[in-house]
């Protein structure tokens, strides 16, 4: 799990850096009803709570430099581990290739074939 959290945000740093992506996010940004629902999970004491306690580890140097070891650390981790992915996706589909190739290379081959 830990893994698919750092390909997550592996793939959002990825994304943030996709112009297409990035002009999506802001039309969805502008829809009244995203930012009613910002709003209302703006709202909510338990986010209220979690900002504030990010306020407060961002004020402190050490805390911030460890998170930000930390973040390093699971982006680089997350990279590899989407790399991976995308490598074995890629070989996959290759091979599916092959395989649909070789299928439809046999075909022709087999329909010429007089069976009676």
């Amino acid at each position: 799990m830990a893994q698919m959290n750092s390909m997550m945000l592996a793939q959002l740093m990825k994304d943030m850096q996709d112009p297409e992506i990035m002009r999506e996010a802001q039309k969805m940004m502008q829809d009244p009803a995203f930012q009613a629902h910002m709003k209302k999970v703006t709202e909510n004491a338990q986010f209220k709570q979690h900002i504030e306690q990010t306020k407060k580890t961002m004020q402190d140097p050490k805390k911030m430099k460890e998170m930000e070891e930390v973040m390093t650390k699971k982006l680089k981790e997350g990279q590899e581990a989407l790399a991976e992915a995308e490598k074995a996706a890629a070989e996959k589909k290759e091979k599916e290739g092959k395989e649909d190739k070789e299928e439809e290379d046999a075909k022709p081959a087999a329909a010429g074939l007089n069976l009676n």
